[in-house]
């Protein structure tokens, strides 16, 4: 790969671009979201207004455009990863919802997370002195270093002094590593690619080997919502439940999500933890100060499920 001066990137011009997931209609630049596996028969699209970076790194293809409504966009493998309007959705409910159900989360890890979204979010528990440590351990650098630049307000605790920035291979750290984790995040692109293997049994295996066995917490988004391939869905819960005992559903809420939503897989083996309700709670004006999305309210409704989901996936 090319030495890339990241702070000396030149325009590119939308006339002469070329992406299979970008196309003119009606004399405006579109990008659309298509995926045969993922969510077949559907597409969603986004107006853009300028071509900000495209690169094929040692790993995926790295899109990142300036669209006309939702701010600037994170695309791996043509597929949203986040926007500036929507992102801090998902960043507040995959960290808080393990956070706040932990007794003492000190020792944190997060596989992926190239965005640096989520160790934002961490951040605000390093303040309030619950969080001691956080490793973070990403496969391609080059999604962080674009993310300084070109999503600054979620990559601005990259380089915090609480963090310990890993780049490796997730699925190797895991299966070298003695440290045992208080809570782990996996925040994973969709299983397509080098985030293929986050998704079968022995991943959840490795997570739990990582994991304080007593209290411990892991998370991971689910690359599936209940109104796509929720039979995948079914399944990736099955394999969870094959290695946790005490295995939830949360969803959220987000327009940048082919179907509006995303779901999380929460899990511990800690049998007498009710993960649908916060074990820690802050007042009102400390959950204002801190979240946008996040709340003790929104905690629990993200594992209401309409009656038909929920006798699929948990009954």
């Amino acid at each position: 790969m090319p030495n890339i001066d990241i702070e000396n990137i030149p325009p590119i011009s939308l006339e002469g671009f070329s992406h299979k997931s970008v196309s003119k209609q009606c004399d405006k630049y579109w990008f659309f979201e298509k995926s045969q596996e993922s969510f077949p028969g559907q597409s969603f699209g986004l107006e853009i207004d300028q071509i900000l970076f495209h690169i094929e790194s040692q790993y995926q293809d790295i899109l990142i455009f300036k669209s006309t409504n939702f701010g600037n966009v994170l695309v791996l493998n043509g597929i949203v990863q986040c926007t500036e309007k929507d992102e801090f959705a998902y960043q507040e409910l995959i960290t808080h919802l393990p956070i706040m159900s932990h007794p003492s989360p000190k020792k944190v890890l997060v596989i992926g997370g190239g965005d640096c979204g989520v160790i934002r979010e961490l951040v605000k528990h390093v303040k309030d002195e619950s969080v001691e440590s956080i490793t973070m351990v990403e496969i391609d650098d080059m999604v962080i270093k674009l993310s300084t630049k070109f999503l600054p307000e979620m990559a601005k605790y990259h380089n915090h002094p609480k963090v310990n920035l890993i780049i490796d291979d997730g699925f190797k750290f895991l299966k070298e590593t003695t440290e045992k984790f208080d809570v782990i995040i996996t925040d994973s692109s969709d299983p397509e690619g080098p985030a293929e293997e986050f998704f079968q049994v022995n991943y959840f295996k490795l997570l739990l080997n990582a994991l304080d066995a007593e209290k411990g917490i892991v998370i991971m988004q689910s690359s599936e919502n209940i109104w796509l391939n929720i039979e995948y869905l079914r399944d990736l819960l099955v394999k969870a439940r094959t290695v946790f005992t005490n295995v939830k559903y949360s969803q959220c809420y987000m327009p940048s999500y082919t179907s509006g939503q995303l779901g999380l897989i929460i899990a511990t083996n800690d049998t007498e933890k009710d993960l649908t309700k916060p074990l820690r709670q802050f007042s009102v004006e400390k959950e204002v100060s801190l979240f946008k999305y996040y709340s003790k309210e929104v905690h629990s409704a993200s594992f209401v499920l309409p009656i038909w989901a929920n006798q699929l996936l948990n009954k």
